[in-house]
């Protein structure tokens, strides 16, 4: 399922594609989307695993090819198709939400069907599937790794694929770090995600605050923000960094259960992540400092978030 990092993350994509468009009205229903954003993202999740699985079978198509030719060798006649039998491959593939996945979103029709096939002989390449092919046993930890394989080390470094994922989804360089973990979160515990609802219903009301707030705060934020910057010109800053201040700003004083220090530490991981080299340190000090000043001021409450049912 998408984190609230990832949510942060989607929102700060929008709130700078908002700051960039050439009209306020490019934007003016931020919510809607922030919704298609998230879309984008899930399809292009589901293509991934959807790869990942042609990669696998294609074991059984490798072997009916090399079985049909004119004069097959020994070795065409006994291609190891073990990992086509692969109990976590389906588990993927047997699961309701991947099923109801492949009839909405329909990523058979954009497989890169001579893609799969290198990237399939590049697999029966490497010296960890020759082992996992002589072994007799089916290991649950020896069936995930090699899935895991296909993925970050065939798919992921293979810049064919990348070119390929960049011409089919406009979203893949924002949504590349975040594709890496819910990837790897997904093979650890396949059955928790359902890719039809990637985001949890109290998460979506996360996001939609956070973002609403964010823009309709932006003013009285600024204020904020502005005395802090001593000798720094608030119009040379990075876009990136007021979007983060913003945010950070707006998380501290109108989202109850979040623990301050949580939010300051997300915001500085995120300025170091997307903005400049010093922006983690500079964000850090302007949140750290409006925090403290507002604490001071008695602006911000906080409610435990196990003890929020009791409040």
């Amino acid at each position: 399922m998408i984190s609230r990092r990832n949510i942060r993350v989607k929102v700060m994509q929008l709130l700078y594609m908002i700051e960039a468009a050439d009209s306020p009205m490019a934007f003016k229903k931020p919510v809607d989307e922030l919704q298609k954003q998230l879309d984008k993202s899930r399809e292009l999740f589901v293509y991934l695993l959807y790869f990942i699985t042609e990669v696998a079978r294609y074991a059984e198509t490798s072997a009916i090819n090399r079985a049909s030719r004119n004069l097959p060798s020994e070795d065409d006649l006994n291609v190891n198709i073990k990992i086509a039998g692969n109990e976590f491959l389906w588990q993927i593939l047997e699961s309701p939400s991947f099923k109801k996945a492949l009839e909405t979103d329909m990523p058979q029709k954009l497989i890169d069907k001579d893609l799969v096939k290198k990237i399939y002989v590049e697999l029966t390449q490497t010296d960890k599937y020759r082992e996992y092919i002589t072994l007799q046993s089916r290991e649950k930890s020896k069936e995930k790794e090699i899935i895991k394989l296909i993925f970050i080390q065939l798919m992921l470094p293979n810049e064919s694929f990348i070119t390929h994922l960049e011409e089919i989804y406009n979203n893949w360089d924002d949504d590349a770090d975040m594709m890496d973990q819910l990837m790897l979160n997904y093979i650890q515990k396949p059955a928790s995600y359902n890719l039809h609802e990637m985001i949890s219903p109290e998460k979506w009301d996360f996001a939609k605050l956070l973002l609403t707030t964010t823009i309709e705060k932006k003013e009285y934020c600024a204020e904020l923000i502005k005395p802090k910057l001593k000798n720094w010109d608030a119009e040379r800053i990075a876009v990136l960094d007021m979007i983060l201040m913003r945010m950070g700003v707006c998380e501290l004083m109108y989202f109850e259960t979040i623990p301050t220090k949580v939010t300051i530490n997300e915001y500085i991981d995120l300025a170091k992540d997307y903005s400049t080299p010093q922006s983690g340190q500079f964000v850090n000090g302007i949140l750290d400092s409006i925090h403290k000043e507002m604490l001071e001021g008695g602006k911000i409450q906080k409610i435990d978030f196990k003890n929020k049912n009791k409040a």
